[in-house]
């Protein structure tokens, strides 16, 4: 069996986060030494906080590396714990430019389709986030911003015949700054990053005996 693939994505500063804790969070995820780690190949990615980035990258991405499972994480600001999201919402918000100022024209990224779901693997997740000890919820509501835009391309290549086995979005919350901080950790964070990391390959090795027969 061939080596597995992880596409590892974070996204970048935005208006009203100059500080996203996903950048640190997946250089941390790609540079982990562990035995577990050795016959997987890890891709990093950070994606500027706008759509015609996601449109322009996750294509070329795919295209270059083939990854066989995404693991993309998000910041969600106003949450204190982490969520693994278990949907995209067909929705965008026409009210919030991104982060080149650009707003979008209409409210839903495609025509005539309900929210996607990326599978009961995100319960795994959850179960390997909560066993590192970290403060972990299911969510099935990603937003109407870059991560739940994101989630949804992320959903629509795992569904392609030659696409991604898996795809997962996980939205984190913002760091402590100081020790007196109730808040979450890096530290805390890249644990639990590590967790759903090891869950994503254990999950993807099961795919990849499996034959794909369709879409």
């Amino acid at each position: 069996m061939s080596k597995p693939r992880i596409l590892i994505t974070g996204f970048g500063p935005f208006p009203s986060a100059p500080v996203n804790p996903t950048q640190a969070l997946v250089q941390r995820l790609a540079a982990l030494r562990r035995p577990a780690f050795a016959d997987v190949e890890r891709i990093v990615h950070i994606f500027p906080v706008t759509y015609s980035a996601v449109d322009r990258e996750l294509p070329q991405l795919l295209a270059q590396h083939r990854p066989d499972a995404l693991l993309m994480f998000g910041l969600a600001s106003r949450t204190p714990f982490v969520r693994i999201e278990t949907r995209a919402r067909n929705a965008v918000t026409m009210l919030w430019p991104d982060a080149d100022h650009t707003r979008v024209r209409q409210a839903s990224i495609v025509r005539g389709a309900d929210a996607i779901g990326f599978g009961p693997h995100t319960a795994l997740l959850l179960r390997a986030a909560l066993g590192a000890g970290v403060d972990a919820r299911i969510s099935r509501n990603a937003g109407s911003y870059l991560c739940n835009y994101l989630s949804w391309r992320g959903i629509e290549a795992a569904r392609t015949l030659d696409g991604p086995r898996l795809a997962a979005f996980v939205h984190v919350p913002l760091l402590a700054r100081d020790a007196a901080s109730r808040r979450m950790t890096l530290e805390e964070l890249v644990y639990g990053g590590e967790a759903m990391l090891l869950e994503t390959i254990r999950l993807t090795r099961a795919k990849l005996r499996e034959p794909r027969l369709s879409a």
